[in-house]
């Protein structure tokens, strides 16, 4: 029956990319004051987003242990194979409860467990992180064996670059990543902050003013840690603001000639902390 590939909402996968490869994906959650919801299922990006930009404040909490629970259950009990491939753990506790959630389905088990199931940190986020996913279902429905899977999640998490910027600090001041001053001043200054993932997490790289520049930036960043880049399959997310995701997509066109891309919006865990205008970038470093 082939390897069954898990992952969780952090991914910013494409509804379209989760049901041609069927690919179970456990939501994050979100909550606002005692209300809580299902990232992708009872609370959609579009919404959140749009409530935030009227002043609304969401947090977010990790997948529940007991849907890890829940599934790898199903597999042991259908004797299928399968990857979690999940969100950095420097940035949610939810790989920290499928590590936990498999202790406790093969608690029972002999030395030998019926089937494999590997956890898989990525130290990755967003649409980076639904790259790697992307390529391990990729070759999960190809027949590829369990080893060639785990070597290129391996390889696609190592060498996965995340470029990024948002519309407004407010909402990184807010989830604890920039201090207020900055949050402030960067509002009046229409400063813009540029952000890396290094070793799964947030990282300031620079600061440029105006929404223009920081678009040229990232693709100057591109062309400077890029490899093979019109070869590429090159991801973009952004939160609710497709005209300039497609802007950054013709700019990556014309300079480099990538011809493959997968847009998406920001799902609601990633837009909780980044906020409405987000643009993030998606690319490899080194390619084989």
């Amino acid at each position: 029956m082939g390897i069954k590939i898990i992952t969780d909402s952090a991914a910013d996968l494409p509804q379209e990319i989760i049901n041609e490869y069927d690919i179970t994906v456990l939501p994050l959650l979100v909550t606002y004051n005692d209300e809580v919801y299902e990232d992708g299922v009872t609370m959609k990006p579009e919404k959140l987003l749009n409530d935030m930009s009227g002043g609304r404040t969401y947090k977010t909490a990790q997948v529940p242990i007991g849907a890890f629970i829940d599934e790898f259950s199903k597999c042991l009990k259908e004797k299928i194979d399968a990857i979690y491939i999940g969100f950095s753990s420097e940035l949610s506790g939810t790989y920290q409860g499928a590590v936990m959630a498999k202790k406790q389905v093969f608690s029972d088990e002999s030395e030998k467990p019926a089937i494999n199931l590997d956890i898989i940190d990525t130290k990755c986020a967003s649409l980076g992180f639904g790259m790697v996913v992307y390529q391990a279902a990729q070759m999960a429905q190809e027949g590829k064996s369990r080893e060639e899977i785990l070597d290129a999640v391996n390889f696609y998490s190592n060498h996965m670059e995340h470029i990024f910027t948002v519309d407004d600090l407010e909402y990184l001041y807010r989830g604890g990543r920039v201090s207020k001053t900055s949050a402030f001043v960067g509002g009046i200054l229409n400063i813009k902050p540029i952000l890396d993932i290094e070793d799964g997490k947030l990282v300031p790289l620079e600061k440029k003013k105006g929404r223009k520049r920081v678009l040229k930036r990232i693709v100057e960043i591109m062309e400077e840690r890029g490899v093979k880049l019109s070869d590429q399959t090159v991801a973009i997310s952004h939160g609710d603001d497709l005209e300039t995701a497609q802007k950054l997509q013709n700019m990556i066109k014309e300079k480099f000639g990538t011809e493959k891309f997968v847009i998406n919006t920001i799902g609601a865990s990633i837009g909780a902390h980044a906020g409405p205008g987000t643009i993030a970038l998606f690319f490899l470093n080194e390619t084989r």
